[in-house]
């Protein structure tokens, strides 16, 4: 790591956990407007007004941020998500939280192709690339754990009704980013001129490239399914009161934190390949004893309570080492348009899977959740074996 980019590294880590925070408060939403009588259905496509406008808006963000510089994209898209939490509180109906996720989906895709940019334009090794990565995603996990831990805290207080007014402290730290992103001097990307966007997206157009961006759709695809959903989980399935079903959503973020913490030290002494597959492995191993523990003890044991946030252990990992490995391959000129890519597929993966969530909750399907949780980890173990095999021949 540069010794710039340990200058930076604060602010980068804030954004993420400014930005996971407004992002996973979708579980806490979902939790609060399923009592207030809105049905999972309409709850579902909620995920869907943060997810697709970030899909939309990522190629459009490229060529803002190349206009406006790296550094005043990413303080105006704290800006504006600093002032949306300010508004949250204050407005009652179900149509202003549908604007409000796709104004904070807008702004992440911007935040997160400047935070990538600026990453890869400081470091060039895979290993290096990936260890940076793992550790400021681990301040994306810190972020569930806070949002989680403190609206569960405000939820089951004497205070409940009042557990919108959280959203100030999130306004509080984007004044903080942005006071630190201020006083650094953060060098642009360079961006090639006289090209349209079609014949740039045409670079990736190659099966290993193809084949990376399925991977972070399921990857994401899978994380969804535990981050938004797993308190109702809790609540609705295995009948534990609020503030412990956000609790244990809070557990699989310190386990995540845990997963890419340790990633961040150890990345360099192992294949990133082998890394990630063992990963996977031990994510399989997880939900199998899930399953045998329904299948001959009971479908709500509470030991599923406990194991469910081990997974984050090793499911944390998988999505910065295999942005790590194919970024660092990537030139440097074309890391924030390739970055809108890994923001699209993301956030479809993310859309896509909440939408079907909300069906198996709407059906009361609940008894087959970790069951459609191993399937879904199976399509990624798959289709990363068939990414490697691409790599590993030519990108």
């Amino acid at each position: 790591m540069t010794a710039k980019l340990s200058r930076i590294s604060l602010p980068l880590k804030l954004t993420f956990l400014i930005f996971s925070m407004v992002l996973n408060c979708m579980g806490i939403v979902i939790l609060q407007l399923s009592e207030a009588k809105i049905t999972y259905e309409k709850l579902g496509f909620l995920e869907s007004f943060k997810d697709l406008p970030i899909a939309f808006i990522s190629l459009f963000a490229v060529n803002f941020i190349s206009k406006t510089g790296t550094k005043k994209a990413l303080i105006s898209a704290l800006v504006i998500v600093g002032i949306c939490s300010c508004l949250l509180p204050f407005v009652e109906d179900f149509w202003f939280y549908k604007v409000w996720f796709a104004i904070i989906g807008t702004c992440f895709a911007v935040g997160k192709i400047c935070v990538f940019g600026i990453i890869r334009n400081n470091i060039s090794d895979e290993k290096s690339l990936a260890k940076m990565m793992n550790s400021v995603e681990a301040s994306f996990m810190i972020g569930i754990f806070v949002v989680n831990t403190g609206f569960g805290w405000l939820i089951s207080s004497p205070y409940s009704e009042f557990w919108k007014f959280g959203f100030l402290s999130i306004s509080i730290l984007c004044a903080v980013t942005i006071f630190l992103f201020s006083k650094l001097n953060i060098s642009e990307a360079k961006k090639a001129e006289g090209t349209s966007l079609f014949s740039e997206l045409s670079v990736f157009a190659k099966p290993a490239t193809l084949t990376f961006l399925a991977v972070i759709f399921f990857i994401v695809f899978v994380e969804q399914g535990f981050n938004s959903w797993l308190p109702s989980f809790y609540k609705n399935h295995m009948n534990v009161n609020s503030f412990f079903a956000l609790q244990a959503t809070s557990f699989l973020a310190l386990f995540s934190y845990a997963g890419r913490t340790v990633t961040a030290n150890v990345i360099h002494r192992f294949s990133l390949s082998k890394y990630y597959i063992l990963c996977i492995s031990l994510i399989i191993t997880v939900l199998l004893i899930i399953l045998g523990v329904q299948y001959f003890d009971s479908v709500n044991s509470g030991i599923i309570v406990f194991l469910f946030p081990v997974i984050g252990l090793f499911l944390s990992p998988l999505y910065p080492v295999i942005n790590s490995k194919m970024i660092a391959k990537v030139d440097k000129e074309k890391i924030n348009l390739f970055t809108s890519l890994i923001v699209i597929f993301s956030s479809l993966g993310s859309s896509v899977s909440s939408i079907i969530m909300s069906v198996l909750f709407g059906k009361q399907l609940l008894n087959y959740y970790p069951l459609y949780i191993l399937l879904a980890v199976s399509v990624l173990f798959t289709v990363s074996l068939i990414y490697f095999k691409l790599a590993g021949k030519k990108l």
